[in-house]
């Protein structure tokens, strides 16, 4: 399984460019310009097999890339949805690369190890990734996939260690 840098969004502009949803920490060695990057994309839509970087940007918080195999709008339209992704044989593989399908349903724990919920869902952000977690009393509550925060990702369980008060945000409007 190959793991996930980006998918693409809509075109921006006229000049091939388009948005990505970014799913690394690390956007500006990964999308280096001249960097070849593979590509997932639904058979027979044309997508090129790998795309390499003509030039990378940040418009209001949104990443926009271009490629060279895509010259205007119209490409970049075809893009729409293909995922930017790193083989897993590569050797710059991510660190801690984690799928939503991995984590919902494990159950979080703090860390001194009592359940305080389970993994409900993962929320990919412009600035950093979101754990949805539904906690034991049915509140949903938001957490920042950080280490800092979230330190231990098991087989069977996260373990999250959240800011004073984190939860307590969740349910302020629930009582």
């Amino acid at each position: 399984m190959n793991v996930v840098l980006a998918r693409i969004g809509k075109p921006h502009g006229l000049q091939g460019e388009v948005t990505v949803q970014l799913h690394t920490d690390d956007p500006e060695t990964r999308f280096a310009v001249g960097t070849v990057i593979a590509t997932e994309a639904d058979p027979g839509s044309g997508v090129p097999k790998t795309l390499t970087i003509a030039s990378t940007r940040v418009h209001r918080g949104i990443w926009l890339l271009t490629f060279e195999e895509i010259p205007d709008r119209t490409g970049a339209e075809s893009l729409r949805g293909t995922r930017l992704v790193l083989p897993e044989s590569d050797p710059q593989d991510e660190d801690e690369a984690f799928y939503e399908e991995d984590l919902v349903g494990l159950e979080v724990r703090d860390t001194s190890g009592a359940q305080v919920g389970t993994v409900s869902g993962l929320e990919i952000g412009p600035a950093q990734d979101r754990l949805v977690v539904t906690l034991t009393d049915g509140v949903t509550a938001y957490v920042p996939f950080v280490k800092r925060i979230v330190p231990v990702v098991a087989d069977d369980h996260v373990v999250v260690d959240p800011p004073p008060g984190l939860f307590d945000l969740y349910r302020e409007g629930t009582e």
